[in-house]
């Protein structure tokens, strides 16, 4: 089933997001979360690549493994990073067999150890052109990301959400933001879109915070702020993993209730590959 179909209905849609995992243990950790998650009956979950596109064909098989043996709808990361079109394209070939019919398009992050993006020979050099590359298949529901934030590498909010137009142009469905925490940042930017023709469902992207020094790690990454009153309630617990996540789940859960109760098509929650937070969260919210 095509993922917007499942985008707003009268019941907000719950997606959850896993990263591949590195070895076997790994992967049964995986698959426990899943199952642990799987009684929520979330809208889809998505499953990323690894830096510059590394777990590609890793992500193609765990894709398609979830949506056959749990019967849960999966979707794809697939970047731009390192690839060229004819290997982008095998890997549609392969989703597609697998019963894969939905991919969220993206630029992708440098490399590690490369300090910019390099358009690939013979490859895309932006998600638009990989968006339009997929929609010409015709044979996938294709989403994109954005930014309430804006991009780290755009030179102002005008033109990130530009871009994101011709992304949208280009075929992409619908939205799933980055992170963000304060939701005022999600409904100004949902605000702009809509101001300039982006009427596509704009899901929002939540992190439960479980560990301070790695949350900071990521909003430094993605460009994403932290409240100032909800760092000055973290940072004397830093130490203390319980207290850490307790208020990460509390905050988590306030952004949700408000975010779906002002119209948020969907939460989509960054996981981590774990689920006692998320299931927390829902606890509190159901």
């Amino acid at each position: 089933m095509r993922i917007v179909e499942k985008l707003g209905g009268s019941r907000p849609a719950i997606s959850f997001e896993f990263f591949p995992p590195k070895d076997q243990e790994g992967v049964d950790r995986l698959f426990q979360t899943v199952a642990d998650l799987a009684p929520l009956s979330p809208a889809y979950v998505s499953v990323t690549y690894g830096a510059g596109g590394s777990t590609r064909q890793l992500t193609v098989e765990l894709v398609g493994r979830i949506q056959r043996q749990v019967g849960i709808e999966a979707m794809a990361h697939l970047t731009c990073v390192g690839a060229t079109q004819e290997e982008l394209g095998s890997v549609l070939d392969q989703l597609e067999a697998g019963g894969v019919r939905n991919v969220i398009a993206l630029r992708g992050d440098p490399p590690k150890g490369a300090t910019a993006f390099v358009t690939p020979e013979g490859g895309f050099g932006n998600a638009s052109e990989l968006v339009a590359f997929i929609k010409r298949r015709g044979n996938f529901c294709i989403a994109g990301a954005c930014y309430p934030e804006k991009h780290p590498e755009a030179e102002s909010l005008d033109a990130d959400i530009e871009k994101l137009k011709r992304k949208v142009d280009a075929g992409a469905e619908f939205l799933i933001s980055q992170l963000f925490f304060d939701n005022k940042d999600y409904f100004a930017f949902v605000e702009r879109a809509r101001a300039v023709g982006i009427n596509v469902p704009i899901v929002a992207g939540i992190m439960p915070i479980t560990n301070v020094s790695q949350i900071k790690r990521f909003t430094a990454m993605c460009g994403a702020s932290m409240p100032s009153g909800l760092m000055q309630r973290l940072e004397p617990v830093a130490s203390d993993a319980e207290a850490v996540c307790e208020i990460g789940v509390e905050h988590a859960a306030e952004q949700c209730r408000e975010l779906l109760a002002r119209g948020a098509p969907g939460v989509h929650f960054y996981t981590l590959n774990r689920s006692k937070a998320t299931l927390e969260i829902l606890r509190r919210l159901r």
